[in-house]
């Protein structure tokens, strides 16, 4: 009977606890909302620099294309690699790290010489953007009830869109007056996050390193160091991890297929001018800032199946109709709606990862998911390419939103993503805890 009472007051405890932040917690929360908009500015530096770098370096387009691609190879090494550290070790240090790390290769970029040293740039960059969000996410998760994770991770999202934003109007700004290179050299700037989260943050009264929570979060052995291998650790978990992946896949996929080429393909089909595409860029933006305050909230109420089978349904059919769009009007509007639904998913990811996971194992399983999805996903621009040279404008939007319904088919196969099912995940983690 005591025993009874004592788990029922630790849970009350924690509940309670879940809800109260102190000043340090509340400016880690913050800290780790504000960096995907710095990491969002840097890595848009590259689209607003590609035709300077081109024409002054001397370089193919095929060369050119080599940068991004690399770019993501370092993401995919820095989920992986800080990933790990997060965990293992202490969540706001390599935090800062990967902020430093980002920034101070991204300034570097300044001293160009050669395509070669720019591409080693940026794949240390990529690590450091890479390594970065699964890191915010799992801060994130430390400090905020499940519960509400949705809706606070969606403004993770948001922030990131800002920070595309941001980028656009520094590049209208600074390329024509100190060039490309100086435009890189404003990625110094995010180290202003980490300066201000130092003086302001007591990490000691954080409590959310593995080793600091699990004993009464997740009831799992100290000695146990969380590894990758936990995301295959049994066959459903495999299974959950690869659904995942096919998921994120898709969703960095339609992202870059959609900004990388649509503005294109308006200007050639459709006669829409280059500012025309821009304005068009900033609607779309805007409906998928929308779309991600939006989805937090139905992920968080409705839970995962229901929000991401609507809004998978809905970004194929919004999609697949955006090739009947013929005026500046409709293309304004169904960017729009395209980007509410197409990107506003995205905002679920983090909220969704962190609750089917082992806290042990959150930036592990944040950064790794995400960023295989980056690396695979971001082949859709250059299939994409082959399909315009092949067919047209139809059949890359029924290719797009084809991928979509592949995805709404994977999703709809985990069982863990019903919202009883989803929800109890969660009560079992906590409850094995209390049980100890």
């Amino acid at each position: 009977m005591e025993k009874t009472i004592e788990k029922n007051t630790r849970k009350d405890a924690l509940q309670a606890e879940d809800h109260k932040l102190n000043k340090s917690q509340r400016n880690a929360l913050i800290a780790a909302i504000i960096a995907s908009g710095t990491d969002d500015l840097n890595v848009m530096f590259l689209s607003f620099s590609m035709s300077s770098i081109i024409s002054q370096l001397g370089i193919s387009s095929v060369a050119a294309g080599w940068i991004a691609t690399i770019t993501n190879l370092g993401m995919l090494a820095g989920g992986l690699l800080f990933g790990v550290l997060a965990d293992r070790w202490d969540k706001m240090k390599v935090f800062y790290l990967t902020i430093l790390t980002f920034s101070i290769a991204t300034a570097l970029i300044f001293f160009t010489p050669n395509i070669q040293y720019l591409y080693l740039l940026r794949f240390i960059a990529g690590i450091g953007v890479g390594g970065e969000y699964g890191v915010a996410i799992s801060i994130m998760a430390g400090l905020v009830p499940a519960k509400q994770l949705g809706r606070i991770s969606s403004l993770n999202g948001v922030v990131g869109q800002i920070g595309s934003i941001s980028s656009a109007l520094l590049a209208g700004f600074i390329v024509p007056t100190l060039d490309w290179r100086g435009l890189f050299l404003f990625g110094i700037l995010p180290i202003l996050v980490v300066v201000w989260a130092k003086l302001t943050i007591k990490e000691d009264e954080l409590g959310i390193n593995t080793d600091e929570v699990t004993e009464d979060l997740v009831g799992i052995n100290k000695n146990e160091k969380p590894s990758i291998s936990e995301l295959f650790k049994t066959p459903g978990q495999t299974y959950q991890t690869i659904i995942l992946m096919v998921m994120t896949t898709v969703q960095i996929a339609g992202y870059f297929g959609m900004m990388n080429w649509l503005p294109t393909i308006m200007q050639e089909q459709v006669g829409v001018t280059v500012s025309g595409s821009s304005t068009w860029m900033v609607t779309t933006i805007l409906g998928m800032c929308l779309g991600m305050l939006t989805f937090g909230q139905i992920l968080d109420r409705l839970g995962p199946r229901l929000s991401y089978g609507l809004y998978l349904i809905a970004s194929a059919v919004s999609v697949y109709l955006f090739t009947f769009a013929n005026s500046a009007l409709t293309i304004l509007i169904g960017g729009a709606i395209v980007g509410f639904f197409v990107n506003g998913m995205f905002a679920g990811y983090g909220a969704m990862i962190s609750r089917l996971y082992p806290f042990k194992v959150n930036a592990i399983a944040n950064n790794t998911i995400l960023n295989v999805g980056r690396a695979v996903g971001g082949f859709s621009s250059v299939i994409i390419g082959f399909i315009l040279d092949a067919s047209g404008v139809g059949m890359v939007m029924l290719f797009l939103a084809s991928l979509y319904l592949v995805s709404f088919i994977a999703m709809m196969s985990l069982p863990q993503l019903k919202q009883a099912n989803y929800e109890q995940h969660q009560l079992n983690i906590r409850h094995k805890a209390l049980d100890k």
